[in-house]
């Protein structure tokens, strides 16, 4: 599986947020983190974006959504954390956070 070099976020993450299946999984998340390095970045450092980026989008999803994503990717929400270690934040934790991340 190759990703095209010019994909908007939603062409890139949305299937991801689609998958139920971990072979699946690691097959999207390898051409996620080949797109990445194609652009000069590490194996280590693509794989760390990779996890933050599906982490951060997973949370535009449902709850349930989030966390098959979270632990199908072994990622997280970069502000949020894991939902299963947090549950999801609430109204006032996610305008808290968008305020801290404006200023």
């Amino acid at each position: 599986m190759e990703l095209k070099i010019n994909i908007t976020t939603g062409e890139k993450y949305g299937p991801a947020m689609e998958i139920t299946d971990p072979d699946k999984a690691a097959e999207y998340f390898e051409a996620c983190v080949v797109h990445c390095m194609s652009f000069g970045t590490s194996r280590d450092e693509a794989e760390k974006i990779e996890r933050a980026n599906l982490g951060f989008v997973a949370g535009y999803y449902d709850n349930e959504t989030r966390a098959r994503v979270e632990s199908l990717f072994s990622c997280e929400h970069p502000v949020f954390g894991s939902i299963e270690k947090n549950g999801p934040p609430t109204a006032h934790e996610a305008f808290a956070a968008g305020v801290k991340a404006a200023q």
